[in-house]
């Protein structure tokens, strides 16, 4: 049975409203939510954007079962020793149901804004990477002998995301799950073998068309605002959307990131989970 996380970049949106939306994700039986991780807002830097880890914690603290994360933390803006010492303490606090996502950064004007290293140097980034997550699995007591203390209470599982070959390869190493862009979604077969053991997760952009909703309105709407993400971006009907997550279900995604076009409305995100999450 697949699983359904909402992802909610934490951007446009008050706390109270990513609460809400958090809480109706969670009573419609959606597994899990995951948030964005950036300094300003990905191309609208005026718009303002809550901080990663802590918006996490506060969902965390007011829900009882989802499961929370991120796609993804940027490795560069944290000490390795204080990003494992995060996920222990998130993972203590909310019972287990913290997963940490984890990447190398994918906006270079964000690092030289705010004068953080390796600003357009991908490859250190990426070697910063490798090493910080050998760093965290010896701080958390998996390898080596520099555990911190408190020691895991639970399985902390690290997500990975991207389609580099390099990439691919921390993946085999080291992730329980690893996830595929939406604006990659027609490389799926051709790179899950390249995944090893780590789960197959998807992340797709949806413009639902709901019940007494209009096909045109909604899908030049969601176009609009998110046309670039190509094949990313689906639009459909509840019956069109579960034969849409069945075929990739078929290539072998165990878990979908779903990201709303309308910006998860309340409404949107429960018939949704009533129509497609519960005929999954």
């Amino acid at each position: 049975m697949a699983e359904w996380f909402l992802f909610l970049p934490q951007v446009r949106l008050g706390i109270d409203e990513i609460v809400e939306r958090a809480q109706v994700a969670e009573g419609s039986g959606f597994d899990g939510i995951a948030f964005i991780d950036h300094l300003e807002a990905p191309g609208a830097p005026d718009r303002g954007i809550w901080d990663a880890t802590a918006i996490a914690a506060w969902v965390a603290a007011r829900t009882q079962r989802l499961r929370v994360g991120h796609l993804v933390l940027c490795d560069g803006f944290r000490h390795p020793a204080v990003l494992a010492k995060h996920a222990v303490t998130m993972s203590a606090a909310s019972g287990g149901r913290f997963e940490l996502g984890l990447g190398a950064g994918s906006m270079p004007t964000e690092f030289e804004r705010f004068d953080i290293d390796n600003a357009h140097d991908a490859p250190a980034r990426f070697r910063r990477l490798e090493r910080d997550l050998a760093l965290i699995r010896q701080y958390w007591g998996d390898d080596g002998d520099t555990p911190q203390f408190p020691r895991r209470e639970h399985h902390i599982p690290l997500v990975l995301g991207g389609v580099g070959k390099k990439t691919m390869e921390l993946v085999r190493r080291h992730a329980d799950w690893w996830n595929l862009p939406c604006n990659h979604l027609d490389r799926l077969e051709q790179l899950r073998p390249q995944a090893g053991n780590a789960r197959v997760s998807v992340q797709q952009m949806v413009g639902f068309i709901g019940s007494g909703a209009d096909r045109t309105t909604v899908t030049q709407a969601s176009t609009r605002r998110f046309g670039y993400l190509g094949d990313g971006l689906t639009c459909g009907t509840a019956d069109e959307l579960i034969d849409h997550f069945g075929r990739m279900s078929d290539l072998g995604a165990e878990r979908f990131y779903v990201w709303f076009a309308d910006f998860a409305q309340p409404d949107t995100v429960r018939e949704f989970a009533e129509t497609v999450v519960k005929a999954a």
